[in-house]
């Protein structure tokens, strides 16, 4: 088979699950942002609703959460001319494929999958069927756009690497080069941001403590409170990475920096070096009211216009047909299907 070449096309998702967070935009939104202002790829970014739904969602809330997390796209620079941004569940494509994909998946590689049993937990009899098939509908997602990169975390990577799997096994069970081996991205100094009460846990929404995350929806003096109460040690910043090892909070901190200032680790302690937290942190509280007040402030205006957010995501569904029917077609055509 020859080597198709696929245009350069960037597919990322966040589940309005919950409110957003200091993770999301550092480790997602900002990238995103980046991304489409980059112009090396088509970007279409995605409220992935139908993966939410795997675990039971009150409806009134999944909506609101969905416009907020549209909200939150846009504040954190995702521009819906330059960008596709559109809800899962408005695209019929993201479902239709994964169907097919269902049959291509092999159940030994969906036992496989980590996510599933930290999220199912000990009762994995009561999960959802849904969450279990998680992966292979995230394969869909990826692979309707024909997208040949995807800015992930490090704990999804186990799921890209699943959708090579499925691409690859249709590929080759159907003697076509039709979906592309997807590249994930994975980098910056934030990519995983930790808990600011316990530097081994990755910051999260649905920790008890609301002072272990900064949501972008809180204001200035919330945000400059808490990096001042995150949990450090006694000990100085180092001018060494290596300084860094051993010492969670430390280095959780001094990667936030880094993601704010544009900068390398190295870099922020080739400044900071030898200074104590009690002058570091005024520093990067600073650093993060200046780029995270005009986020909230910019979400809280959105949100007072609920009917343009649902105006945005229709029109960003439709460019999104323009991509998924065809390829959906095709994929009908390749197994067989009448249409």
């Amino acid at each position: 088979m020859a080597n198709t070449a696929f245009q350069p096309r960037v597919f990322s998702g966040i589940q309005p699950s919950g409110g957003l967070t200091l993770g999301n935009y550092l480790g997602a939104l900002k990238r995103f942002a980046d991304m489409q202002n980059e112009g090396n790829f088509e970007t279409i970014y995605c409220m992935v609703d139908l993966h939410a739904i795997t675990v039971w969602q009150d409806p009134a809330d999944l909506k609101r959460k969905t416009r907020e997390l549209c909200a939150g796209f846009i504040a954190s620079g995702v521009d819906p001319e330059k960008s596709i941004l559109f809800n899962q569940s408005q695209v019929p494509e993201h479902a239709q494929l994964a169907w097919i994909f269902n049959t291509v998946a092999r159940m030994g590689w969906m036992n496989r999958m980590t996510q599933f049993k930290d999220k199912a937990g000990k009762n994995r009899e009561n999960a959802s069927l849904g969450l279990f098939a998680y992966p292979s509908l995230m394969a869909a997602d990826i692979l309707i756009y024909h997208a040949t990169h995807v800015p992930v975390g490090e704990d999804q990577k186990q799921h890209l690497e699943l959708t090579r799997d499925i691409a690859a096994k249709f590929n080759h069970d159907y003697g076509v080069d039709f979906f592309p081996m997807t590249e994930p991205v994975i980098e910056g100094a934030a990519t995983r941001v930790m808990s600011l009460r316990d530097g081994s846990k990755k910051m999260s929404k649905s920790d008890p403590s609301d002072m272990s995350r900064i949501n972008l929806t809180d204001d200035a003096d919330a945000i400059a409170a808490k990096l001042r109460k995150a949990r450090t040690d006694p000990d100085a910043l180092p001018s060494e990475v290596d300084g860094l090892a051993e010492r969670p909070e430390a280095r959780n901190l001094v990667n936030i920096y880094a993601a704010f200032a544009d900068m390398t680790v190295e870099q922020v302690l080739a400044d900071v070096g030898g200074k104590q937290f009690s002058e570091f942190k005024p520093m990067l509280a600073e650093l993060a009211v200046a780029q995270l007040s005009p986020i909230s402030a910019e979400m809280s205006r959105l949100m007072q216009d609920q009917e343009e957010i649902d105006k945005i995501l229709r029109r960003g569904a439709e460019r999104a047909r323009e991509i998924t029917e065809p390829i959906l077609a095709k994929t009908y055509d390749i197994v067989g299907l009448v249409r």
